[in-house]
């Protein structure tokens, strides 16, 4: 029986994230607390000097922990211009960012209050993008117990961390990236890194990483 992948909530997931989600089905937590320097608001892109970390700011809270559902994005910097802008300069030459842009671009224009919602519109994007077809469902309370049923990966698909296949039932799958000549192959980036990179291929790069 395949286990469905228990995750958080994540920005331009890394390319694991999606290899996960195209297992078909998912859930994602809404009610752990809210955790800095992850993927929940962070996301790797290769950027002409090397790995590039791009951070979406969020609201301080005095005095209490957060739910993921609840966090709330700040504003008070132009995070989405400079992001945007790092992303143009990071893949203008790659093969499909002139192909996608247009639909990536309107999240760095609106204005979403919760991170989760930005989360999950930009998530449903990319796997409608790439042609996954997943069913993803959400917790109703936090999920403190083990289940023969459930994949936990909520803490190790981490920026931190390197990735466990044999606990993942994934392996990483190299492809072409920009600067890689110069940097030689970096893995786990964002999603966005192997959608600009390899356009309507992506969904096989993720299908191989199930085989390996």
């Amino acid at each position: 029986m395949l286990e469905t992948p228990l995750l958080c909530q994540a920005c331009f997931g890394p390319v694991e994230y999606f290899a996960q989600l195209s297992k078909g089905k998912a859930i994602i937590e809404k009610h752990s607390h809210y955790t800095r320097q992850t993927y929940r608001n962070r996301y790797n892109i290769m950027a002409a000097n090397g790995s590039l970390s791009l951070t979406i700011p969020v609201e301080k809270e005095k005095n209490r922990k957060v739910h993921d559902k609840d966090v709330k994005i700040a504003y008070h910097t132009p995070w989405q211009h400079n992001h945007w802008q790092s992303l143009v300069s990071a893949y203008n030459s790659s093969p499909f960012f002139q192909f996608y842009a247009d639909e990536i671009e309107p999240f760095f224009t609106k204005k979403y209050s919760r991170l989760f919602d930005f989360n999950l519109d930009s998530t449903n994007l990319i796997c409608d993008l790439l042609g996954i077809d997943v069913e993803i469902n959400f917790t109703e309370e936090f999920v403190n117990s083990q289940s023969d049923e459930i994949l936990d990966l909520r803490e190790h698909i981490h920026p931190k961390k390197t990735i466990n296949p044999i606990l993942t039932g994934t392996s990483t799958v190299p492809y072409k990236q920009v600067f890689d000549e110069r940097h030689g192959f970096q893995p786990n980036l964002s999603i966005l890194d192997l959608l600009f990179n390899k356009g309507p291929e992506a969904f096989l790069v993720l299908e191989e990483m199930k085989r390996e």
